[in-house]
């Protein structure tokens, strides 16, 4: 989870909620932290982008049932464990971290492993599955966001600043690694509208994207992870543009990143006209 470890934090407190909170209460307290921290309304602030992303990740788990208990275990037992260790005096206190030491190398410490396993296993479950819930709210923000900016943004180019996204699949996996158009989809547009998603059936594992702002395409990169056990790997195709200004790159594509496209949500029949004209205009020229 990008160096975000769920079980080593109290999710209630970062979002200054009690952990009683009602479903109501989480969102309503995640949509006051994500406006505050969303890296467009803090540019000077190098870590907005990370606590906007895990903002999503919290609200991920504290919304959905299973996830929340599992979590809940865990953390009333590191509280618990917690108590316990400061009430002891500074003898017993070694006297139990031996013995706790010595119970983990002999029997695995099962007890705590088997409730943190809980938890990795719901969380696991969440990144495959989804949460349309969860999804509603982030783009409630981002629309929030777009709202109150009252400023002109920088001309953003999304044709000219391409993502490409690798994943490891065999070459006759009929599952594709376990990708497909519609899980990819998911996976970015938490991040922001996409404005395209290119998938070539025969190249495997690889796909192209292109998102309509710039702060979401820079996230995308820095964040998205995609399945555990078959991470995906986001790179710019003309390299990361320069946040002060964008001119316009070379935006020729190999014939090899693609023969046959499918493309996803476009926002209107023209765009989807133009896209497809112009990505195999520059087939024919490469």
């Amino acid at each position: 989870m990008d160096g975000f470890k769920i079980e080593d934090m109290d999710l209630y407190e970062i979002l200054n909620i009690d952990s009683s909170s009602s479903t109501t209460e989480i969102k309503k307290a995640y949509r006051k932290n994500a406006l505050q921290c969303h890296p467009d309304k803090n540019p000077d602030d190098a870590e907005a982008a990370k606590k906007f992303h895990q903002l999503s990740k919290i609200l991920e788990i504290l919304t959905d049932e299973a996830a929340r208990s599992a979590y809940d275990k865990v953390l009333k037992g590191k509280k618990l464990a917690a108590l316990r260790h400061r009430e002891l005096d500074s003898k017993r206190r070694k006297l139990k971290e031996d013995l706790e030491a010595r119970e983990k190398s002999a029997v695995g410490f099962k007890q705590g492993k088997s409730e943190a396993q809980k938890l990795k296993e719901e969380i696991e479950r969440l990144r495959k599955e989804g949460s349309k819930e969860v999804e509603e709210e982030i783009q409630n923000v981002l629309k929030a966001v777009r709202e109150e900016k009252n400023k002109v943004e920088t001309q953003w180019d999304s044709s000219n600043n391409r993502i490409k996204i690798k994943w490891h699949t065999e070459k006759k996996d009929p599952n594709n690694g376990g990708y497909t158009p519609e899980l990819l989809h998911r996976f970015l547009s938490k991040y922001g509208e996409i404005q395209a998603l290119v998938m070539s059936p025969k190249k495997r594992g690889s796909a192209l994207v292109e998102f309509k702002d710039q702060k979401a395409a820079e996230m995308a990169v820095d964040f998205e992870k995609g399945l555990l056990e078959n991470p995906l790997s986001l790179e710019w195709i003309n390299g990361r543009p320069n946040t002060s200004s964008n001119k316009p790159k070379s935006n020729l594509i190999k014939d090899t990143d693609f023969e046959s496209v499918t493309l996803m949500n476009m926002r209107r029949a023209e765009e989807r006209k133009r896209l497809i004209a112009k990505m195999l205009a520059e087939e024919g020229d490469t």
